[in-house]
């Protein structure tokens, strides 16, 4: 399958059933951040497609339904003077039969037939030469994200280029968990993809235009999974070239905050979290070497802020209950020079 010429095609809105038009213009199936109905990629256009494809069926299937359903109310209801407490019943009829087991047999597998369809072109879609690769690791209850190609680990937030349709420059996600079940879903992008324990998944996302798209952890992984949010940036190939040139960079070291530094680094804080260039190699954390670059803390909960910052240092859980990050039981000036030294790694 062409990248490029599949994206042209599902873009071309003007052409599409009416259907698809009519729905697409229904304020509830609208245009939100989260909306299946507001594609950005071909993977998230062919289910959009699917979706208002099966939408109108059912529709139509209700239509029928309750057209019957009112038209018997109405032609049998009971009148003044009937004596018969019920209408004449109909016993055996074959047409009936046939008709109520034929239809719903053919609509199923119409429906079966097009969702293996477009399954079926997103699993074989060739992986081009100039793909961006990207390991994605599901955590309770944060995401991981590894550049294999520029030796690059960051969290929570995910950058990737944008694909010019002429030119195409997909981003392919090998997706695994390090615990429990979790699932990597960005309607705009992308449908769901669960991230397993000793199994690997992929999926791939081709956006053709920069800009932020939010999703979530769609399957339940514990108390804090609807608080597991995900963020994509997609970028210009400028930015991220830029993006990438300042995460390959070590954190740099200000002067400033050496107070916060010698604090961090003599707590556990170091066991389970990474800042390149210092002694702090733990693999159990987000790599916070780039933290102060990011727009939010605990995976997209809130807004990357001093006092967020410093809260979240300070008691975790009364952000976010159950992250596993414990308490540090920082006095005030160290909480105060361990903020000031994480809002310098950028």
């Amino acid at each position: 399958m062409s990248f490029g010429k599949n994206l042209i095609a599902q873009s071309a809105m003007s052409s599409d059933p009416w259907p698809v038009r009519i729905f697409h213009k229904i304020p509830l199936l609208g245009r939100g951040p989260t909306s299946i109905f507001s594609p950005h990629a071909t993977p998230a256009h062919d289910i959009d497609s699917l979706s208002v494809f099966v939408l109108s069926i059912t529709l139509v299937i209700f239509l029928i339904v309750a057209g019957l359903l009112l038209y018997a109310l109405v032609r049998f209801r009971r009148r003044p003077g009937d004596s018969q407490l019920e209408p004449r019943q109909l016993y055996g009829s074959n047409q009936i039969e046939i008709a109520w087991t034929v239809v719903p047999f053919l609509i199923v597998v119409v429906l079966f037939l097009t969702s293996a369809r477009v399954i079926g072109v997103t699993e074989r879609a060739v992986k081009p030469a100039s793909a961006l690769d990207v390991v994605v690791i599901g955590h309770q209850f944060w995401w991981e994200y590894r550049y294999p190609k520029y030796g690059i680990i960051t969290a929570n937030e995910l950058h990737i280029p944008v694909s010019d349709p002429n030119a195409p420059t997909p981003t392919y996600l090998t997706m695994s968990s390090a615990d429990v079940v979790h699932s990597f879903w960005v309607p705009e992008l992308a449908g769901k993809m669960d991230l397993v324990p000793n199994k690997v998944n992929t999926m791939w996302l081709d956006p053709p235009k920069p800009g932020l798209y939010l999703g979530q952890c769609a399957q339940f992984c514990g108390a804090e999974h609807a608080l597991m949010l995900l963020r994509v940036y997609v970028d210009t190939p400028e930015q991220f070239a830029q993006w990438v040139a300042n995460q390959k960079k070590a954190a740099e070291q200000d002067v400033s905050a050496a107070e916060g530094k010698k604090v961090f680094e003599h707590t556990a804080c170091i066991s389970c979290h990474r800042v390149s260039g210092t002694v702090a190699s733990g693999q159990f954390g987000p790599d916070l070497t780039h933290l102060a670059s990011r727009a939010t803390i605990a995976s997209g909960v809130e807004k990357n802020t001093p006092d967020n910052l410093r809260k979240w240092i300070d008691d975790p859980d009364s952000m976010k209950m159950g992250s596993l990050m414990p308490r540090m039981h920082l006095n005030d000036h160290e909480l105060d020079a361990v903020t000031a030294y994480m809002a310098t790694l950028r």
